[in-house]
């Protein structure tokens, strides 16, 4: 490619320079080589797009025909069998029995192994939902016996990474959990490779570097499937319910022409709270409010009512990760007490919770499958 991309930059500086020899008159002359001179730039610097959109189209067709395993915990199945369902000549689904012995420790026996071994050699894609710390446990101990089965890769599909908030502590003896996983991941054993392990929207971005030596972060957004429900939709302004939201995503939309509105909180009488709008305009917009996850909801509810108090046409919700613990996402439905939104989007990164989630009212669940497969190839969903 790079000898291809030499030779494309020679001939036009050839045509260009034997176009600045035509002119009769010394004026003509100098004036021509100086347009010459202009529209060789310009052809080099098209040129230049051309031949790199020739070597990104040649790398996607490459990662577009790697073919995978699929082995799925018990939770993301559903996903599995869609996924090799839809694209059978690049993904095989392999179940997993997810047993328990009567003494309650695991009896896992992985698909693909009998009659014949079908993973060895083979690019495995492992579908993880660590939504309790039991089922996490038997996910390390297949991931490790993948590892030692003499497969070509790795790579982790985990959406939700449950300790992404608790990265720090401020009491000695507590445990820093995004710490501890950061360690098992990375000693994990080595199939010749670093593990890739793909996160949506992780919490705290600083814990990518929590990981080292066996295993490597690959940071992905749920974004791209909220800006095609915006264009959709009437909505005409984005809103985050504070300063480190904003910078977060705020970029992403950079390219739609959106009202950009900054919440935030501030201390009022004693240690009272109150979410006001810092920046941006709200009155008469069709708002949506990114995060990247929900547990209870408190801030999203009263980032929700502040905007409707300073005039908003309507508000609605989106996170990437519906973590609703006790199942507080009812408070949220029509008739509870915090039902403030015309549109509450989630993604289901959480399964086990997004399964539940009523079809009437105001949630919608955005199936990650397509966005999962793309990055997959890409590396990059912003």
């Amino acid at each position: 490619m790079k000898y291809l991309y030499f030779c494309c930059c020679c001939f036009v500086l050839l045509l260009c320079s034997a176009g600045a020899l035509i002119p009769s008159s010394r004026l003509e002359t100098t004036r021509s080589v100086e347009v010459s001179s202009l529209q060789a730039e310009k052809v080099m610097e098209d040129t230049e797009e051309v031949a790199h959109r020739i070597m990104w189209n040649q790398h996607s067709r490459k990662r577009q025909s790697m073919q995978y395993r699929i082995i799925a915990e018990k939770a993301t199945e559903p996903m599995a069998n869609r996924m090799a369902k839809a694209y059978p000549d690049r993904f095989t689904y392999h179940s997993t029995k997810w047993n328990k012995f009567p003494d309650g420790t695991d009896n896992i026996e992985i698909g693909g192994f009998l009659p014949y071994n079908l993973l060895s050699g083979e690019h495995v894609l492992f579908l993880a939902s660590f939504h309790n710390n039991d089922v996490t446990l038997s996910q390390f101990q297949v991931i490790i016996c993948l590892l030692q089965s003499f497969i070509e890769s790795l790579t982790v599909v985990l959406p939700y990474y449950p300790v992404g908030t608790m990265e720090r502590v401020t009491k000695e003896g507590t445990v820093a959990t995004a710490a501890t996983y950061a360690h098992m991941f990375s000693s994990l054993p080595s199939c010749g490779r670093p593990t890739r392990l793909m996160v949506y929207d992780l919490h705290t971005l600083q814990n990518r570097f929590y990981l080292h030596g066996n295993a490597v972060a690959s940071l992905q957004t749920a974004i791209p499937l909220l800006k095609e429900r915006i264009l959709a939709s009437n909505i005409d302004a984005v809103a985050f319910p504070d300063d480190g939201a904003a910078k977060r995503f705020g970029e992403l939309f950079q390219d739609m022409e959106l009202e950009l509105i900054v919440c935030g909180k501030t201390r009022g009488d004693g240690d009272q709270r109150t979410v006001v709008i810092q920046d941006g305009d709200a009155e008469g917009k069709n708002i949506v409010i990114v995060d990247d996850l929900v547990q209870t909801g408190g801030t999203l509810y009263e980032c929700g009512k502040t905007l409707q108090a300073a005039g908003a046409a309507s508000v609605n919700a989106f996170v990437s990760h519906a973590v609703f613990p006790n199942q507080s996402w009812k408070r949220f439905h029509t008739g509870g007490d915090r039902a403030c939104f015309d549109k509450f989007w989630v993604t289901n990164s959480i399964p086990t919770i997004t399964d539940t989630l009523p079809d009437d009212g105001p949630f919608e669940v955005l199936d990650l499958m397509d966005l999962i497969i793309s990055d997959l190839d890409h590396y990059s969903s912003a």
